[in-house]
């Protein structure tokens, strides 16, 4: 019994799904974040296949259409370019490298661009630790002052998409359009581009492969030649430019996978996965336990019973726009959601101070008792910036490095916690107290 679901509603959803035509599943982010999200995602994806429902017009199943774009990734990241044995470091697992914790040398320096790490990376008492270190050069651009700013020896001012050229593709439709600058970049500002090529001719890089306009990139995602415009695309940059959105050269109504065509060895939709079999994982689909769980780590909920989900507020795009007053003062201030069955016997009101622990941190938060959240969950909002919380901590003081089963994702949503009122004396409302 892992859902908590009743039988009979599973039972229903199944017979509806088997029957209704189309039938569609909408996937979305968040699913994948615990130790068997991929797995999770793989099974959910097999479903489609056995009513046939891929090869039906709004059948199947769907994430993002970003993968509809044939952009040419290899030609603006150069993997070629990459020396065989180069050490890559994923991000969920900075707290390790930057404490030494990883093989290899240790990290001496940290360029942060488009992230502000002090904030959104899991395991956040670690990764200040690791921010504060006298030895680390740490650099940061950004368009503004964020918490993981505030570690940097050098603060690099960025442009936003107002001030600089870009190409878009989309999550949801199937046009692609440009980014035109609306005004020149303010003060010093500079792009990420801009940057990159700074440093690459101070660093003697070779020019024909560093020292490339914006809009050359973007022909070359489009696959453009001189002599042949684009080989991707039913369009070129120039006619992007002049006529604004254009539409991939797709029917109408697309079925990408009604044939076949799946980007598997076989391009059929593979029940049992020979590729995955390879890599020693379970070939067929199948239920992978998150790594913390009251089923499958009673010891550990022994402790921290309640497990916690962290989606973003709406009001701030993950953690993008914390800094704007407006913003944070539509978003209130953190709260925690948990049911009256679990805040009645830790002696826990609405509205009340309480704080949020397990063995890698702890946060404070707001009471907000209700029966929207199940037994046994707590739900926090975020991802608040530091300097707007009350103890200088948000969410992911209590979050795990631990890595998905597929991908190496971020297992935000296996994180087992427990909580507890604050005295009165203790309450960040006290007049003296923060």
């Amino acid at each position: 019994y892992i859902t908590g679901i009743p039988v009979a509603d599973i039972e229903k959803l199944a017979h509806e799904f088997g029957t209704i035509k189309p039938a569609c599943i909408r996937l979305n982010y968040g699913l994948q974040r615990h130790g068997g999200g991929g797995m999770a995602v793989r099974t959910i994806t097999c479903l489609p296949a056995l009513i046939g429902s891929w090869r039906l017009v709004g059948g199947g199943a769907l994430l993002s259409t970003s993968k509809l774009y044939p952009f040419d990734n290899a030609a603006l990241e150069r993997p070629d370019l990459i020396p065989p044995g180069t050490r890559t470091i994923n991000m969920n697992e900075l707290p390790q490298a930057l404490l030494g914790e990883l093989p290899g040398p240790p990290v001496r320096a940290l360029f942060i661009y488009n992230a502000n790490p002090a904030a959104v990376n899991p395991d956040q008492g670690r990764v200040l630790l690791g921010l504060r270190r006298d030895d680390l050069f740490t650099v940061v651009h950004d368009q503004f002052q964020t918490d993981s700013a505030n570690y940097a020896d050098v603060v690099l001012p960025a442009t936003t998409q107002l001030e600089h050229f870009d190409l878009h593709g989309s999550y949801g439709h199937f046009h692609v359009q440009t980014n035109e600058p609306a005004i020149a970049p303010l003060g010093e500002s500079k792009s990420n581009t801009d940057v990159f090529r700074l440093l690459a001719r101070r660093m003697n890089f070779e020019p024909d492969l560093f020292d490339v306009s914006d809009e050359d990139l973007a022909k070359q995602a489009l696959g453009e030649t001189e002599s042949n415009g684009s080989s991707r695309f039913p369009f070129t940059l120039d006619r992007l430019r002049r006529e604004g959105p254009l539409r991939l050269d797709l029917p109408k109504d697309h079925t990408p996978f009604a044939t076949g065509n799946f980007p598997t060895r076989s391009g059929k939709c593979e029940l049992y996965s020979q590729s995955l079999a390879d890599q020693g994982l379970d070939p067929l689909p199948t239920y992978t336990p998150p790594h913390e769980d009251p089923q499958t780590r009673p010891d550990l909920a022994g402790k921290y019973p309640l497990q916690m989900l962290s989606p973003p507020k709406p009001e701030f795009l993950n953690s993008t726009f914390v800094n704007i007053d407006s913003l944070r003062r539509d978003a209130g201030g953190p709260t925690v959601e948990i049911h009256p069955d679990d805040a009645a016997p830790r002696g826990i009101e609405a509205g009340a101070w309480m704080r949020v622990f397990n063995d890698r941190g702890s946060y404070l938060a707001r009471a907000l008792v209700g029966a929207g959240v199940k037994r046994g969950v707590v739900v926090c909002l975020g991802t608040y910036w530091s300097r707007w919380t009350k103890d200088g901590a948000n969410v992911n003081a209590t979050t795990s490095t631990a890595l998905t089963d597929f991908g190496g994702g971020a297992t935000f949503f296996d994180n087992l916690v427990e909580v507890a009122p604050l005295e009165a004396r203790d309450s960040p409302d006290t007049p003296g107290i923060c």
